[in-house]
């Protein structure tokens, strides 16, 4: 662990924390968000959703089981800085190739450690999401500090999925001893790698395309089925994305979003998003599947949400549809299907790395709806 010195933790409504320089030292800045879980701070870490976002893990000792290239969910660390109470002296695990904050100053991550992490969270949960800014080896004052933070791009209205989409399009082809089934445009807008990675195994052959794709691009492919990723940003500022979306809808392709995806469709289909007043994240958080009763604890991302009629079905120029889920802990509105358009949505990640497996069966939803584009999420799929 390197030498402790002083480092500070400012909110851009004038709260200021006092810890002890971790990882990287320096200044950064970003949307200070808290995750509730345990464990998985690597996946957390290299999730492209984290991007220009500070994470305060609530959680109080960080580190332990270190860090490996397994577990990467992309080709690096994404958050603009990370919040620990406890970080680990030392890595113990048969898996581990190196430690935590060797890894995050290798990517140039500011940290900052010994603080109360839980009065941090209970603060961030009572005034909402805010800037925040970590500074370590800086001369400033505490004004300056703040000053500076409150200078600093609010995250309403953010375009950033552009930074953390690839560049050109792969394919991640189903395992030797699968047969193809179905062949599926995803469109990454900052997608985990675990995600194409889940679909290949159930036979489907994944073409992860950028941001930029076109309905024509699509057309082109000709594929069984659109997917829309996880990703960053404000959801209203993806103009182009949502007018490709509705031509997919128009042509009647399969469709299937996650996360950020859900967001764009909700807004392809009419409906306003809103900002959270400090989002769900972590791998505990409850649903419930309104199409068969069950309650799912989810893995989350997520500061942005769909305004859509939780109590009735509703009705948009590709026939009608209906909520599917429904976060038990505020009723935010987790999951959108159309009944006359073979398309559906969920707010959280079915693939859960690192997180609990109970929304898996997603995929399985996603595979029939490519069998069968007329189906209806009525009643309970097998």
């Amino acid at each position: 662990m390197s030498e402790q010195k002083s480092a500070f933790l400012v909110l851009d409504d004038g709260r200021i924390f006092e810890g002890y320089a971790w990882a990287k030292h320096g200044e950064t800045f970003g949307e200070a968000v808290f995750t509730t879980g345990m464990t998985g701070y690597q996946e957390t870490l290299t999730d492209p959703s984290y991007h220009k976002q500070i994470v305060v893990m609530t959680a109080p000792h960080i580190g332990n089981t270190g860090v490996n290239p397994e577990d990467y969910e992309s080709e690096r660390i994404w958050v603009s800085g990370f919040v620990v109470r406890n970080p680990s002296p030392a890595p113990s695990n048969w898996r581990s190739s190196g430690s935590l904050e060797q890894a995050l100053i290798d990517s140039d991550v500011v940290g900052i450690a010994g603080i109360d992490t839980r009065a941090l969270t209970r603060h961030i949960r009572d005034r909402g999401a805010m800037r925040v800014g970590i500074f370590s080896g800086v001369d400033l004052t505490r004004e300056e500090m703040v000053v500076r933070v409150r200078k600093s791009a609010p995250m309403e209205g953010a375009f950033l999925a552009a930074d953390v989409s690839t560049k050109q399009t792969y394919v991640i082809k189903p395992p030797a001893n699968i047969k193809t089934r179905f062949k599926v445009a995803a469109i990454d807008l900052g997608i985990k790698g675990a995600t194409p990675k889940y679909l290949a195994k159930l036979g489907v052959e994944v073409h992860v395309m950028p941001l930029t794709t076109t309905f024509a691009d699509i057309e082109r492919l000709k594929p069984d089925g659109v997917f829309l990723s996880n990703g960053p940003g404000d959801p209203a500022a993806m103009v182009e994305v949502i007018s490709m979306v509705r031509s997919v809808l128009t042509a009647r392709i399969p469709l299937f979003g996650i996360c950020f995806g859900h967001q764009i469709l909700g807004r392809a289909l009419g409906f306003e998003t809103y900002k959270l007043p400090f989002g769900h994240r972590g791998i505990n958080q409850p649903v419930i599947d309104l199409t068969t009763g069950k309650v799912e604890i989810t893995s989350h991302n997520h500061g942005f949400a769909v305004a859509a009629p939780k109590e009735s079905s509703f009705n948009t120029v590709y026939g009608a549809g209906h909520v599917t889920h429904i976060s038990l802990n505020d009723s935010v509105v987790e999951g959108l299907a159309l009944t006359d358009t073979p398309a559906f949505s969920v707010q959280y990640h079915p693939e859960s790395a690192a997180g609990p497996h109970d929304s898996t069966y997603l995929f399985e939803r996603f595979i029939d709806l490519m069998q069968k584009p007329q189906i209806p999420f009525t009643e309970e799929i097998e």
